[in-house]
């Protein structure tokens, strides 16, 4: 079989741990005889650099043209410690988001039986924790109208904005997901303060109907916050709206141990981006020392859900556990003797040729 693969390596650390994911995508290719052409795009804030635009048309073209999108990190210190940047490396990852309607981050949060002294919390409260974190992409305060500053400067406003279409296909997509596993799912809110969210809590509340075997609850965003650190085994499919999806996916990724392991999925109309949590750590770029493993695992995403390719996919997964059970990891993971990303990323290529 023969998939076009848009890469975007973006900035910091991205270009490398994208080449890591590549070596892999490479080794199935060969293994299963697929042919994946790779183009390379400009995101962020090389492509402010180089042409003024964090997402230039060329790169948008590339992206609806192709099967998936690979994707590595986006952020500059320059333009983060510069408040007064008109142009921000972070708008060109919006703008994807809604060129490609983009409407559903899914981030799978797991831990890893070999790290779990790596998290901070204690082992018998992380020990089996497997979420599934839906968060909605394209709606929300990030992207409500009105937005600005007064024009004194000193008083700023923004809108939270959504649509009963857009609650429901994204609280649809969670529904199928929890259908697939334990039938469970948790809608997280703010319905007693926001109008968005009873709106989210009613459209929910309706899409449910559609799935007689579904057990569906409800908890505000704030209780959610804490139940992460004090019981996370409690949670299977979460799904909520842009903001609180972005906070919450983030606190649940310290479960397990390092911001570098976790992947996540985009889901579009167009096409899907397939990229790491992780921002673009720049303190590390050029020094082969950022953990790839995040990155190739969304590969390993984009061989499920782009390409439907199981088999491939498990693969993946399998070779990225023998990695860790092997210890043969990068320094967040191991301080004592670590190895290089691109280390790693030649281990885990050859564990997929000789599976």
């Amino acid at each position: 079989m023969e998939f076009n693969i848009a890469v975007l390596p973006g900035d910091g650390i991205g270009p490398e741990i994208i080449d890591q994911a590549k070596k892999v995508i490479g080794a199935v290719g060969q293994k299963f005889k697929h042919n994946f052409n790779f183009k390379h795009g400009l995101v962020g804030a090389i492509a402010i650099d180089k042409t003024g635009n964090p997402l230039p048309e060329e790169t948008l073209d590339l992206c609806k043209s192709s099967n998936a999108v690979l994707f590595g990190a986006i952020g500059d210190p320059k333009y983060d410690n510069n408040p007064a940047a008109k142009i921000r490396p972070e708008q060109g990852l919006l703008a994807l988001r809604k060129e490609l309607g983009l409407y559903a981050n899914v981030r799978p949060v797991s831990t890893f039986p070999s790290l779990i002294d790596k998290s901070p919390l204690k082992k018998e409260i992380v020990q089996g924790v497997d979420i599934m974190m839906i968060r909605e992409l394209t709606g929300g305060i990030y992207f409500g109208k009105p937005q600005g500053r007064s024009e004194d400067g000193n008083t700023a406003y923004d809108s939270c904005v959504y649509s009963r279409y857009e609650v429901e296909r994204v609280v649809k997509l969670a529904c199928e997901y929890a259908m697939n596993r334990s039938k469970r799912i948790t809608v997280v809110d703010k319905a007693n303060v926001l109008a968005t969210s009873r709106l989210w809590r009613e459209t929910a509340v309706n899409v449910a109907k559609e799935y007689n075997e579904l057990t569906m609850d409800f908890m505000f965003v704030d209780n959610a916050a804490m139940q992460l650190i004090q019981n996370p085994r409690r949670f299977d499919v979460i799904v909520t709206e842009n903001m609180f999806g972005d906070i919450l996916s983030d606190e649940a990724s310290v479960l397990t141990g390092s911001l570098g392991l976790l992947p996540s999925a985009s889901i579009g109309h167009l096409t899907s981006v397939f990229e790491p949590i992780h921002g673009s750590y720049p303190q590390a770029a050029g020094k082969n020392i950022a953990n790839p493993l995040g990155t190739i695992l969304s590969a390993a995403m984009m061989f499920d859900l782009a390409f439907n390719l199981k088999t491939e996919a498990d693969i993946i997964r399998n070779a990225v556990e023998k990695s860790i059970e092997a210890d043969y990891v990068t320094e967040d993971l191991n301080r004592t003797h670590p190895k290089s990303t691109s280390d790693v990323g030649d281990w885990i290529a050859d564990y997929v040729s000789k599976s």
